[in-house]
């Protein structure tokens, strides 16, 4: 039930929304005196903060960026840790007492300071918080240093440790990841003094203990934001105090805009049968009348804002938008991530309510002022962490997305079409600009003026002519660009083309706008131009897209419709960024260099140069197969090229899907549709399985290691036993048959059309066989010639079977590139083949280097030449 609420009173939960509201809207008791107000709300005790999750996301990847640098930089870290080593020592043994004390107030008192002050303020959730907090970091301390002591390579362990006596000690200080998890979650050092004591002393003692080298810098680093992740994870998982304002702190704010309210209702979304009810005041009593309010409701809707339905003393109507600030910190990333992704947007975005509630008013006020139809801004108050906007109720209005589709039909249509047309154009005029016109932030209005009484329809009775109104310019800009502009156009053609079909949006765009903005739509209708939520529609609607376009051209034949490149950064980027990063990752923490090194230093030079350009030939190769299955002419430069970057994202990826995966979008980056290029790709892996099958039958023949008279060497013999056994096991076991054909199905379903053609075209087919020979050739000379560089020498055929088994088997453990599988696989074949370990150890190290681990960077920069070509 609501509740009279007197100024500095709690407002109490409502029950149902829909028993509140009746309950308000048809009290018959006298009115209350003008210093109580009813209330309906159900406020939240307890929210999830968006920051807290944005920072386990900015803890985790500094994690990652410490560990990296703890190796990269491990040379200027150690650097300055000895150049003050001296000056440490020495003022460790002045001040060994004070050192200490101070260490220990930072390990035993200042905890126990900062849980009394929160058992003090009678905080008993965020004392056992703070607790679980603590806990956490320490044991995520605990286990980071046990994963980097047993998993970690010789120089990644070397990075986060200290030279003490002589000997390296691992130095990750679990208890520093404790007490920063613990003072997360005690609360801001702005509100609670013993927690920005701490959070000082805590920086003051790391310098000690850093200066003095008792801990590394990336080992201080590492456990402070360990804390920090554990820290703010709890808080995620339990919620923190809400600091909204609610009641009559919300009264409060309402009053310092300068109103008096009477009655304050949230308005829910209850769905389309509901609506939110409309306040009246009727003479001097307080009665109250229920109608639809669906313009209430589509505010709502259109953000994440509260939104309530006010009655002030004057018994005038109003819509109050409560701007929260713990929200700001979402739409913050969102506008940034949109200037950062879209060509043309502004860059800037506030994230202090305060800053974020002047510009929502400085654009309203412009919108107001430029003559758009939108409801006016009449005062903004502050209380707590949220600030309250009231603005003026657009009565009897209806949103696009609720109004029947009948109103949209016939002369009554057009009109509502010129007129959303007309208040945009307006808006631009003026400089303005939306940037998020969904269905939720036009209104449709029946009224001859704003404010008055609702009228029949005009259907009805030929009265009133549809007014619309453009609500939510929260997210809007002033003094736009061109382009900004016609991305407005872009969104509103969207959207009337969701509600009235494309040829008829089309038509009215064309009635309303100047034919160079027309010209200009075609090239920006993309659904990355699009608001969230038209876009999913779009998406829906499928070819709704491609039938904008088209009747688009039937009005324009001079019209371009060829989409242009709107986005900054893509889904494209982002990807090649991961994918940094994971190379980054992947070769700092599993090569040792040093290894790698002494294996180089003792090879041929000459035979190491062969081995890496026998490696390259392969790409050469794979491209040539690629050309010749492509449908079309193909470039056989740009196709090597795509070879040279899959040797890239073969980093980060399992071995043969990555260069799959790019192959098939280079291919529909040429015009390719998706079921030929998947059906290419796989007749690429077909082709070379034959091909691999074909050229050691035809190197055991013309080396003669198939001859009757000697026995074939071990490693022919081995391979010879586990062809057979496979072909026995497909034979026999009916399991077994069944999973390889449910495996095999698949790719011979998509690649026998395409195998089909290619038989009819033997030149083609001819090169592709070919390229295949050349990559399968390529790899196994580059092997041999390793093994050249180490002064041994093994028959082809031993090399090619070596190399054939050793990458299949390895390529089977779903590791990035096979890393890891494909070595062992190769010292295993090598050892069998009578190579002692150390030297199948350096042979496979320098085969790895010269056609895996070196070829990363080309294909690096192959990829970025692909991308800013756009063939990628």
């Amino acid at each position: 039930m609501p509740e009279t609420v007197p100024p500095g009173a709690s407002a109490s939960p409502s029950g149902p929304q829909t028993a509140a509201l009746r309950a308000v809207l048809f009290d018959d008791a006298t009115p209350a005196d003008t210093d109580f107000v009813r209330v309906v709300d159900t406020p939240e005790q307890r929210v999830r903060h968006p920051s807290d999750a944005l920072g386990m996301i900015a803890s985790a990847l500094g994690i990652a960026l410490v560990l990296v640098l703890s190796v990269i930089a491990h040379g200027t870290t150690a650097g300055v840790t000895q150049d003050v080593r001296g000056f440490a020592s020495l003022l460790g043994e002045i001040l060994v007492v004070p050192v200490n004390v101070l260490e220990g107030l930072v390990t035993i008192v200042l905890p126990i300071a900062v849980l009394i002050e929160l058992g003090v303020r009678r905080l008993g959730r965020q004392v056992v918080e703070s607790i679980t907090a603590a806990a956490c970091g320490m044991v995520l301390g605990v286990v980071t240093l046990l994963l980097v002591r047993h998993l970690g390579t010789p120089d990644f362990v070397r990075g986060l440790s200290v030279l003490d006596a002589g000997q390296w000690r691992l130095t990750i200080p679990a208890y520093v990841s404790a007490v920063a998890a613990l003072l997360t979650v005690a609360g801001p050092r702005t509100r609670r003094r013993t927690v920005r004591w701490s959070w000082n002393m805590l920086t003051f003692a790391l310098l000690v203990v850093l200066i003095t080298a008792k801990v590394s810098l990336p080992g201080v680093l590492l456990s402070l934001l360990l804390g920090r992740l554990a820290g703010q994870a709890v808080q995620w998982v339990s919620g923190v105090r809400s600091e909204r304002a609610y009641g009559p702190t919300l009264v409060q704010a309402v009053r310092r805009a300068g109103f008096r309210p009477t009655a304050l209702v949230r308005v829910r979304d209850l769905g389309a049968a509901s609506g939110v009810d409309d306040l009246t005041r009727v003479g001097d009593a307080a009665a109250v009348t229920r109608s639809s309010d669906p313009a209430a409701v589509a505010l709502a809707r259109a953000s994440d804002n509260r939104v309530y339905a006010m009655l002030a003393d004057d018994g005038a109507r109003y819509d109050v938008v409560v701007l929260d600030g713990d929200r700001q910190v979402v739409g913050f990333v969102t506008r940034l991530w949109q200037a950062l992704r879209m060509r043309g947007l502004e860059g800037r975005a506030a994230i202090s309510l305060k800053s974020v509630a002047e510009r929502t008013a400085l654009l309203s006020y412009a919108a107001a002022g430029a003559g758009v139809r939108t409801p006016r801004l009449l005062g903004i108050g502050m209380a707590d962490d949220s600030a309250a906007l009231v603005l003026e109720h657009a009565r009897g209005a209806v949103s696009l997305r609720d109004l029947p589709a009948h109103d949209l039909d016939g002369t009554h249509g057009d009109t509502v079409l010129a007129e959303a047309w007309a208040q945009l154009l307006r808006a631009h005029a003026a400089g303005l600009t939306h940037h998020q016109l969904t269905a939720d932030v036009l209104l449709v209005q029946h009224d001859e003026e704003p404010g008055t009484r609702e009228r029949p329809h005009p259907a009805e009775d030929g009265k009133g002519a549809p007014r619309v109104w453009i609500t939510g310019w929260e997210q809007g800009e002033i003094a736009s660009s061109t382009l900004t502009r016609r991305l407005d156009l872009t969104q509103l053609l969207a959207l009337l083309a969701l509600r009235v079909g494309p040829r008829r949006a089309v038509a009215s765009a064309v009635r309303a706008l100047p034919a160079a903005d027309m010209g200009a739509i075609g090239p920006l209708l993309q659904t990355v131009a699009l608001p969230t939520d038209t876009r999913i529609e779009v998406r829906r609607s499928k070819g709704l897209i491609d039938e904008l376009r088209t009747a688009l051209v039937e009005r324009l034949p001079e019209a371009s419709v060829q989409p242009v490149r709107l986005t900054r950064v893509g889904a494209r980027t982002v990807i090649t960024l991961a994918l940094t990063i994971v190379a980054v990752s992947v070769i700092v923490t599993t090569i040792n260099f040093q290894q790698i090194r002494d294996a180089v230093m003792e090879a041929n030079p000459w035979w190491v140069a062969a081995s890496f350009a026998f490696g390259g030939i392969t790409w050469f190769g794979a491209a040539l197969t690629l050309a010749a299955f492509t449908p079309g002419r193909l470039s056989i430069f740009k196709a090597t090229l795509a070879q040279m970057a899959g040797s890239f994202v073969a980093l980060a990826t399992p071995a043969g899907i990555g260069p799959a995966a790019l192959n098939m979008r280079f291919l529909s980056r040429k015009g390719v549709s998706t079921p030929m290029a998947v059906a290419t790709v796989a007749l690429m892996q077909f082709s070379q399985i034959v091909v691999t099958v074909l050229l050691l039958v035809v190197l055991s023949l013309t080396t003669g290691s198939g001859a009757l008279v000697e026995l074939p060497s071990t490693t022919i013999l081995m391979a010879i036993v586990i062809t057979a056994v496979i072909i026995v096991a497909l034979l026999l076991v009916p399991g077994i048959r069944r999973w390889a054909w449910g495996k095999a199905r698949p790719t011979l379903e998509q690649l026998w059309p395409r195998l089909s053609q290619m038989l009819g075209q033997p030149t083609r087919l001819t090169l592709g066989l070919g390229g295949n020979v050349v990559m399968t050739m390529g790899y196994v000379l580059a092997f041999d010639a390793a093994l050249r560089a180490f002064s041994h020498q093994l028959g082809v055929v031993d090399v090619a079977v070596i190399y054939l088994v050793g990458n299949t088997l390895g390529a089977l453990i779903p590791t990035p590139g096979g890393v890891g599988g494909v070595e062992g696989a190769l010292i295993a074949g090598l050892t069998t083949a009578g190579l002692t370990g150390g030297i199948a150890f350096s042979v496979t190290l320098l085969f790895r280097v010269v056609t895996y681990w070196i070829r990363v960077p080309i294909g690096w920069v192959a990829m970025r030449y692909l991308e800013s070509k756009d063939e990628l």
